[in-house]
């Protein structure tokens, strides 16, 4: 008998040194996840913050216009997607292209339609509209006269109208205010407007449409043209041949005066900048789109 229990304990002391003093698991116990094993819920966490490559930075220069809307775009997506960065420069929509094409920039911003010799010099861009926006023309709060017509807007510009006594108003000479040489919103304005016909040489002449506002804001008898997501009380917003600027006559066809916002990208995007771009163009980011006051696509 003696010899049984000293085989026993014998046995007893190899089955804990097998395991290495611990104590031996239940073989009906639920196993519990590997280390790295993710047991988080996929329903918590939107897709693109799911993905193993959702980090990084995103570079994005160009229009001044394009540049507060891409900000607030970039805002939210970071709100999603913490370990991700997107930082946003101006500077306008020609040197927005070239960020792009150069690969200076990830994205580039502009709010005009892009050049046939920009697709010549650089024929791997790929091009993203983001939404769509009114130019609308502005005039100083108090000023008489809140309609003109397109024939009228075009002369003021050019230069051959110089008071308001011509098109209605009081006598007292006009002061024009315009984007400068390569502003997208320029573009897009002498495209849609003017034509053949060039800027007065004798507009004031400013680099940022918020700039444009402060100087027709403060500037008695002025005028000027500004993008939709900048209107606001301070200014006089002026119907052209009877039409208002507004986002519902844009969609009806009946203000014609419009141009796209569009990102661009030197060949087609990945990683990041693909689900940045894929999410303003999902509800989500065409509802800031909206929330700006610019026109969604989609």
């Amino acid at each position: 008998m003696r010899h049984i229990w000293i085989s026993l304990l014998v046995m007893v002391a190899l089955l804990v040194v097998a395991c290495g003093g611990q104590p031996i698991a239940d073989p009906t116990a639920t196993p519990m996840p590997a280390a790295s094993e993710s047991v988080a819920d996929a329903s918590d966490a939107d897709p693109v913050s799911q993905n193993p490559g959702a980090a990084g930075q995103i570079s994005v220069a160009g229009s001044t216009t394009v540049q507060p809307l891409a900000e607030k775009l970039g805002e939210a997506f970071m709100a999603l997607n913490p370990e991700i960065r997107i930082d946003v420069a101006g500077g306008g929509s020609s040197s927005g292209v070239v960020a792009a094409g150069d690969g200076t920039a990830d994205i580039g911003n502009a709010s005009r339609e892009i050049k046939a010799s920009e697709l010549e010099t650089y024929p791997e861009l790929e091009l993203y509209t983001i939404a769509q926006d009114g130019i609308a023309i502005v005039a100083h709060a108090e000023l008489a006269v809140d309609d003109l017509t397109l024939d009228q807007v075009r002369g003021i510009f050019a230069g051959r109208i110089t008071d308001w006594s011509e098109v209605g108003g009081e006598t007292q000479p006009i002061t024009v205010i315009s984007r400068e040489e390569g502003s997208g919103t320029r573009g897009a304005f002498e495209e849609l407007v003017m034509g053949d016909d060039a800027i007065t040489d004798s507009a004031i002449f400013q680099d940022s449409n918020g700039k444009v506002r402060t100087a027709v804001s403060s500037t008695p008898n002025s005028i000027a043209y500004l993008s939709f997501g900048y209107l606001d009380s301070s200014v006089l917003i002026v119907a052209v041949d009877e039409i208002l600027p507004t986002t519902e006559n844009v969609l009806n066809g009946s203000y014609g005066v419009v141009r796209p916002l569009i990102m661009v990208t030197n060949g087609e995007p990945t990683g990041i900048v693909a689900a940045w771009l894929d999410w303003i163009m999902s509800s989500d980011g065409q509802a800031v789109v909206s929330d700006q006051g610019y026109i969604a696509v989609r």
